[in-house]
């Protein structure tokens, strides 16, 4: 699969996710010093980062979501990756995929495999294949935020590669710095999160393997403030640290961005209301179903908040958990 044309600089607020998880279960518990152990890239996190073609792929099943209490809605990146703990890397014993769930889940019930969800929400010009109500994608274009490059997708088993999704902190890295310690059930929602997902360039993110920012950042220098920033919001939502030599060069690319802030599954505060609201509309029922937002207009439903029956995560482009707004 070819390149087709460059564009410009991208930044977060473009790749933030259509929405979070049902929500995400925190580890409460404070982890002690562990042993230094650099590692070798893994070849499990490259095979987990590549294109899968299946229709579908089976809800991984028993994984109970609770409310996410991440970094709040525009925290300073630096003033978060201030709270995150600075320790050794821990040994990899122990790491496979399989840690981290069935790969590419349904954990958000919305009837489509994460690969699928991320580039419905990453690609534009989209084309799905018929009969999966808009689930499983054919045919897109990615503006590539790891090398400002715009590449055109094909689905198939000689295509798929060019685009993939990566773990923008990778399930090894994660495992090596805290993950050891979350339930099964965690793990598998860190590795379906839209927050820690994004479309990217396959030969860049095979690179990238399962470097931390200290041995690897994209490419596209104008997208290093925005990428560093992604993951000090991951880390912190789900209780990770960073080495030192992560820690420093994460602050060494926020030097020149030191106001930018954190892609966060929680939306802006709720402004008051200047005039008394609408008599609210008749609740849905449970098992709604809007096949895009013209439909949830044209119910009476828009806008459709994360939570709420019908949602779906192809409703909130911009990730603020309010759709068809």
């Amino acid at each position: 699969m070819s390149k087709i044309s460059t564009t410009g600089p991208l930044r977060a607020t473009d790749f933030i996710m259509g929405s979070v998880l049902a929500a995400v279960l925190l580890v409460t518990t404070a982890c002690g010093s562990v042993p230094a152990s650099a590692g070798a890239p893994a070849a499990a996190e490259q095979a987990d980062s590549a294109p899968l073609d299946g229709d579908h792929v089976p809800d991984a099943g028993g994984a109970e979501l609770a409310g996410n209490t991440g970094p709040e809605f525009s925290a300073k990146a630096l003033d978060v990756l201030a709270t995150i703990p600075v320790k050794g890397r821990a040994p990899k014993t122990g790491y496979a995929r399989t840690e981290f769930g069935q790969a590419w889940a349904d954990v958000d019930k919305n009837g489509c495999d994460t690969r699928n969800d991320m580039l419905n929400r990453d690609l534009s010009a989209k084309t799905f294949k018929p009969g999966t109500r808009d689930c499983t994608v054919l045919t897109g274009v990615l503006a590539d935020p790891y090398t400002a490059t715009t590449i055109s997708f094909v689905r198939g088993t000689d295509t798929s590669s060019a685009v993939q999704i990566d773990h923008v902190v990778a399930l090894s890295d994660a495992w090596q710095k805290g993950a050891q310690q979350l339930t099964v059930q965690q793990r598998t929602a860190l590795a379906n999160d839209p927050l820690n997902l994004l479309a990217v360039d396959g030969p860049a993110n095979q690179q990238k393997s399962d470097a931390d920012a200290a041995t690897w950042l994209p490419p596209d220098k104008a997208y290093r403030c925005d990428y560093v920033a992604r993951q000090i919001s991951v880390k912190a939502t789900y209780n990770l640290w960073v080495t030192a030599a992560e820690h420093d060069a994460m602050a060494k690319v926020l030097g020149s961005c030191a106001d930018v802030a954190v892609p966060t599954s929680k939306g802006a505060p709720a402004a008051a209301a200047a005039t008394p609201p609408a008599a609210p509309a008749p609740a849905p029922a449970a098992d709604t179903f809007y096949k895009n937002c013209a439909a949830v207009r044209a119910a009476g439903a828009a806008p459709i908040r994360a939570g709420q029956p019908g949602f779906q995560t192809k409703f909130d482009g911009d990730g603020d958990g309010v759709g068809c707004e």
